[in-house]
């Protein structure tokens, strides 16, 4: 059993900046020419899902417009994590104290002081790839880093990153699709 994992094409945001929840939005010919790698190599039968964010959601429905015989389904629970007030904000500008508060107590702080802690995240994260697991059938989830990287986790066996240097540091390039399997 496959799952699929995309990153979104890159955003109008500016190199930068932190925009976890905030629904910024893709470039319509980067995300035209991304579902159109994307949907021929999806297997007969795969369901789509993805994350209500703009970014994910518009690829979504584009490689669906391609191959309209796959199921697509919006699960809020793959939306990338909540940055709180940090939100829309370079991450060069939060401040210093903050983040090193935030990764000091990674499992349980609240990024961005209003926003998820590790723990929610992976948790709804986890519930979804439960459910895709129970399943028992291929899917792709057309997504962000932060959920691949704790599907990552996920697929290990870890339920949560207690610490900062647990989460998966290598990089995830736009439109960049990785896919886990599961005997």
């Amino acid at each position: 059993m496959r799952l699929a994992l995309v990153r979104h094409a890159q955003t109008d945001a500016a190199a930068g900046l932190c925009y976890g929840r905030t629904d910024v939005a893709v470039p319509p010919e980067a995300m035209r020419a991304l579902a159109e790698s994307i949907a021929p190599q999806l297997a007969p039968g795969t369901e789509i899902v993805c994350s209500p964010l703009q970014r994910c959601a518009g690829l979504a429905q584009a490689v669906a417009a391609l191959r309209p015989e796959l199921a697509l389904r919006i699960d809020a629970r793959i939306a990338e994590m909540d940055f709180g007030a940090w939100e829309g904000r370079t991450w060069s500008a939060i401040d210093r104290a903050e983040f090193d508060a935030w990764t000091r107590g990674f499992a349980d702080v609240r990024a961005g002081g209003s926003g998820e802690s590790t723990r929610a995240f992976m948790q709804r994260v986890g519930e979804a790839f439960d459910d895709w697991r129970d399943a028992g059938r291929d899917a792709a989830w057309i997504t962000h880093a932060g959920v691949i990287r704790a599907v990552w986790l996920l697929r290990a066996g870890v339920r949560c990153a207690e610490r900062a240097d647990q989460w998966p540091a290598q990089p995830i390039a736009f439109g960049e699709c990785v896919t886990v399997e599961l005997p």
